[in-house]
């Protein structure tokens, strides 16, 4: 849910440029990125090259129908049919065979385009499928949305078809180039004059597109966690209960509107000079033929009218191509913001590498052995903890708020590595599992239980792919759930809603329940799984936790006391340390933090 007012605010519209380095590293890792298809490109390559070549026959042919196919020395002028309609024939035989090397051309570059972009989802997604709990913490859900649909999706033209584009256009700009000063040097000259006016002009804009591409994928992530987190369930029902809806729509209109003035200053960088570069390609045909007439009718040069056509039409042809590299040029440096920003993401630091071992059998052993552990450069969550769990025992964590319960918890199912000491299951660090080991073995049902929008089956098997109807249904009916599950219209085929919201805390709790026992890990940790559930309800959740933990090794990290009288050893926790080590009636007759703990819960269930 969005935080105080100001969260939300519209950020300044200046963005540093990148480091020089930066960028250059950038632009070759986006050149990697089609390494594993450089042989499709290589037929691009070559239909591109033979197509800029049969492109600029056509103004030679015209010229030879102009000058050859047309004889205008005689009176009446006479027209040779035979030469004509060869040269005709080329040039309709070369239309075709362009348009069927374009289509081709086509769905190559594009196939090749949308494999390089899968592969970058790809590479994004599973990257941040490796990062540590601690990148999700600091940030938001909706940046993290933001960067792999606007951002990724941003670059998918540049992707699909701007690398052959510039391929075509650069390939139809040398041969265009090279035709036209065979037909004559002296108008190339001057029809060539101002392009490098134009080439700095277009670096300008696209400097400047850049800049501002970067400040409008910000304003567009900050509008995708605003929604994310104010139009889900929960933000919903914040918003409406604190009457805050229409401030959150107020805020969702400001930065609406914020988006929108970015995208007009986008749109229109560089509009002006885009607009004189297309006016002088316009104004140039009429000043070569000015050209050519005067030179002509002052007797420093002759140039046929055959030849003044075909170099007008060559030039033509090369207008689009040169314009469409100014515009490329442009695209390419308002993309390569976004490409920064998917490189950050996978520059992201992976803190938590896999191991390579895996258990045959797993007993169970626990073992802490002078285990710290602190958040970033913070104070230490926890100090020097030395601590041994035996298969199959129940060991509850219990402290004040802040004490380190769930990070231990955290540590035990290496949701985060440890600072300093190590953390073993029968002796192994957890370091040196492989993750589908660790997954195996430990499981973690929390407080806040997540579903899947998806259905209830669909929602156990997340646990087990491959589990039977059976499994699942013994696994609901030992987490005291199924009999709720058959009475509903859809039974297992029920969809649960976003986060689960059909079902009440408890119920979303047992169905978690089942999940843990339907992935069956040796090893338990129950994080508060009941602080948040009323006594009826916790009673219930209680007996399907009995059937889950028996026979396994269980780290109860407890709220309410009242539900780990029983456990084999309770491990009490103050500023991250042990303060007290025992049984319930060992601590209880030892009268220090436990005893006290213990006391105050129970005025507090009295008192309710």
């Amino acid at each position: 849910m969005p935080g105080p007012r100001g969260a939300f605010s519209p950020r300044e519209d200046v963005v540093r440029p990148a480091d020089p380095a930066v960028r250059r590293a950038n632009l070759r890792r986006v050149g990697k990125l089609f390494r594993a298809y450089w042989g499709k490109l290589g037929v691009v390559a070559a239909l591109i090259v033979f197509s800029s070549a049969l492109g600029v026959v056509s103004p030679f042919l015209l010229r030879a129908i102009l000058n050859n196919a047309f004889d205008t020395k005689t009176h009446p002028p006479s027209v040779h049919v035979g030469l004509l309609s060869a040269l005709v024939g080329g040039m309709i035989a070369i239309s075709i065979i362009s348009s069927v090397i374009g289509v081709i051309q086509s769905y190559i570059s594009t196939e090749v385009g949308q494999s390089v972009m899968h592969d970058l989802r790809t590479s994004v997604y599973r990257h941040l499928q490796r990062l540590s709990l601690a990148f999700f913490t600091k940030t938001r859900t909706g940046e993290v949305q933001s960067r792999i649909a606007n951002d990724i999706g941003g670059v998918d033209n540049v992707l699909t078809s701007t690398a052959t584009s510039v391929m075509s256009t650069v390939t139809t700009v040398i041969a265009t180039v090279i035709a036209m000063f065979l037909l004559d040097w002296r108008l190339s000259v001057v029809a060539l004059g101002l392009l490098p006016i134009f080439v700095l002009m277009a670096r300008r804009v696209g400097a400047q597109r850049r800049k501002i591409t970067s400040v409008r994928q910000q304003s567009m992530a900050d509008i995708a966690a605003l929604v994310q987190e104010s139009l889900s369930v929960s933000g919903i029902l914040l918003g409406k209960t604190m009457g805050r809806s229409a401030e959150l729509a107020q805020r969702f209109d400001g930065e609406s509107q914020r988006l929108a003035r970015l995208e007009v200053r986008s749109r229109m960088a560089g509009r002006w000079m885009m607009s004189s570069i297309g006016m002088a390609f316009a104004i140039m045909p009429a000043a070569i033929y000015w050209f050519g007439g005067y030179a002509d009718a002052h007797g420093f040069a002759t140039i046929d009218i055959g030849t003044l056509v075909a170099f007008t039409t060559l030039q033509t042809r090369l207008f689009a191509p040169v314009g469409s590299l100014f515009s490329i040029s442009i695209d390419v440096q308002s993309s390569l913001a976004l490409f920064d920003r998917v490189f950050e993401y996978l520059d992201e630091p992976i803190d938590i590498e896999e191991g390579w071992k895996s258990l045959d059998t797993v007993r169970g052993d626990v073992t802490f052995e002078n285990v710290w552990f602190r958040y970033g450069d913070g104070a230490w969550a926890v100090s020097g903890i030395d601590l041994t769990i035996p298969a199959g025992t129940t060991t509850a964590i219990v402290g004040e708020t802040g004490a380190g319960k769930t990070t231990l918890g955290y540590l035990v199912s290496r949701l985060y590595d440890v600072t300093d000491g190590s953390l073993k299951v029968d002796g192994v660090d957890l370091r040196e599992l492989t993750f589908d080991a660790l997954a195996d073995t430990i499981g973690v049902v929390s407080q806040e239980t997540y579903l899947f929008n998806a259905t209830v089956r669909e929602n156990l098997r997340f646990a087990k792919p491959n589990a039977t109807d059976e499994e699942v249904e013994e696994a609901a009916k030992a987490a005291q759930i199924h009999a709720l599950i058959s009475s509903l219209p859809e039974g297992y085929e029920t969809k649960v809603g976003e986060r689960g919201y059909r079902f009440s805390g408890g119920e979303k709790q047992r169905i978690a329940i089942a999940r843990a026992i339907l992935r069956n890990p040796p090893i338990l940790v129950l994080d508060e799984a009941t602080s948040a559930l009323d006594t009826q309800t916790e009673r219930a959740v209680q007996e399907a936790l009995a059937g889950l933990v028996r026979g396994r090794t269980t780290i109860a990290i407890a709220h309410r006391l009242s539900t780990i009288r029983e456990a084999d050893q309770i491990v009490v926790l103050d500023g991250g340390r042990i303060a007290e080590l025992g049984s319930h009636d060992e601590l209880v007759a030892l009268g220090g933090k436990y005893a006290a703990l213990v006391a105050r819960d129970a005025d507090t269930l009295s008192a309710v």
